[in-house]
């Protein structure tokens, strides 16, 4: 029995010093738009494909900015609509994707909006990956 007991402390303390030993390491991403924290109203880290989105809570005392990111290669277009601010949606606008590295644009779009928004993205090929936020800042 003392010998399990010898041979069962040996090998906890290899394990632990292997452990320790060893680099910590983050664990690897694929995400298009990193996570844009307690400020984001909407957050799609990675979609392939054509799709969009919709949804609302824009403060009006808060400045509102949105982020479209994608890699794959070919491109993105995207369509933005504030339901009530018809007359400041941005305009639509594309995004070439680079093959690795995510490309991303900034639109900010100011306060004073409230209300529902949506989004569509057009992917120029069925593999083009896309990501996106809609931030207000406190």
């Amino acid at each position: 029995m003392k010998k399990q007991a010898t041979t069962l402390a040996a090998l906890t303390a290899a394990v632990t010093l292997t452990l320790a030993a060893a680099p910590a390491q983050a664990a690897p991403t694929d995400e298009i738009i990193g996570y844009p924290g307690p400020d984001g109203l909407i957050w799609i880290a990675e979609h392939t494909g054509s799709s969009g989105f919709v949804s609302g809570g824009l403060s009006p005392r808060l400045d509102t900015f949105i982020t479209f990111g994608c890699a794959g290669g070919g491109s993105i277009e995207v369509a933005f609509h504030l339901d009530n601010h018809p007359d400041r949606d941005p305009a639509p606008f594309t995004v070439d994707c680079p093959a690795t590295d995510p490309a991303r644009v900034t639109v900010p779009l100011g306060s004073g909006l409230q209300g529902g928004y949506g989004a569509w993205v057009t992917t120029s090929t069925p593999s083009t990956r896309w990501g996106a936020t809609v931030v207000q800042p406190e």
